[in-house]
Formats: C-alpha cells, structure tokens, sequence
C-alpha cells in the first residue's frame, strides 16, 4: 500500500485530507482509504481475494439472525479524516441504504493481501479499536496454509480471541454463533491452482 500526494486545489499543500476530498477521488480502479488525514492508495484486490471474501460473506449472511446483516466493501467513515473500505462488516439491519456505515460495525473483516498486512494488523487494528468495533477478524487466503486471526474489544482495548490455521475451527461468539474453518474458504482456491498475481 502506498501514501499518494495528490497536487491541486483539494487539499491546499500541507493540509490533511478529509472524507470530503475522498470522496471526489477518481474512479480509476484503485481502493483509496483514509487515516487520520493521509491518503493510503492500493490496487483492488485479485480474484483470489475476493472469492475468500465473498465465500465468508455467505456463511456470515447465512448465519446471522434477522436484524443484523452482513456487507461487502462498504465505505466505513470513522472521523472527518478516517474513512476504510473493509471486505465485510455485519452491521444492524437498519444501516441498508446508508450511503456509508457511521456507527461502529459488529464485526469487520480485513481479507489480508501482502501489499496491506502491516496495514490491517497495525494502523486499521488501532482505527477499528479506537471506533469500537467489537470485533476484528483477519484472514490471510493462502491456498496452502489459511490463517483466521480474531480480536474482540476488552474494556476498549482489543484481545486476541483466536488463531486458528488450516482446518481448526474457530468457534465465534461475536458478534452471534458462527463456525469458520479456513480451510474451506480456500477450497476452491486449491482446486484452481496457484493465482497468477500474488502482489495485491
């Protein structure tokens, strides 16, 4: 993930960005996000990616009662300067047809890519503390050794709650009762080979 200077009239020279400026970037195919008033610029995620996310979006809607439900990619605005696009968060049910998500999720996932794994275990882990999010889930989709990290809010700091690898189950509680192996995230992954493009 790089940090992106962006010359012009929006934002004056040495003046933080805000949500407002991000919200006028370009539609260029890159995923731009928002911390404490700098610019992190990455590609979009491959399609290895996006499968492993996809493929935990449908256990998490299948699985989650009634008044909450479970997004993909949805612009998540935690201050004037801090703005994320996680792969999945499980909100109350009410926040469909919000432009963004304002109020701290239940649940975000970060779907690890190698250009953001500092990212997601450090600056974002410390965001997502800080907004109160109760629960923080990494998952790194490596065909051959998945790994699951989760993090639950603990008197607003976050505690590693599990790690779990391959086929070891992780039995969640938060934010309600959910089994994920993930192995089977990959599944499907093994069978199609090694990805084309490990860089994102």
């Amino acid at each position: 993930m790089a940090v992106m200077s962006v010359t012009g009239t929006w934002p004056p020279p040495g003046q933080a960005f805000t949500v407002a400026d991000l919200d006028r970037m370009p539609d260029d195919g890159r995923r731009y996000e928002l911390v404490d008033g700098v610019l992190l610029v990455s590609p979009r995620p491959i399609t290895t990616h996006q499968w492993v996310a996809a493929s935990l979006w449908q256990l998490l809607q299948r699985e989650c009662p009634d008044d909450l439900v479970a997004l993909l990619e949805p612009a998540m605005q935690l201050a004037a300067d801090t703005e994320f696009d996680p792969d999945i968060v499980v909100v109350q049910d009410e926040v469909l047809g919000a432009a963004k998500v304002t109020e701290p999720p239940l649940l975000v996932v970060e779907v690890q890519s190698p250009s953001t794994a500092l990212i997601d275990l450090n600056v974002k882990k410390v965001a997502y503390e800080r907004f109160g999010i109760d629960a923080y889930w990494i998952v790194v989709p490596d065909p051959d050794q998945p790994k699951l990290t989760a993090f639950e809010l603990t008197d607003s700091r976050y505690e590693l709650a599990a790690k779990v690898t391959g086929d070891d189950v992780f039995s969640a509680q938060r934010p309600f009762a959910v089994q994920v192996r993930p192995s089977d995230l990959v599944a499907r992954l093994r069978r199609a080979g090694p990805p084309q493009d490990q860089a994102t």
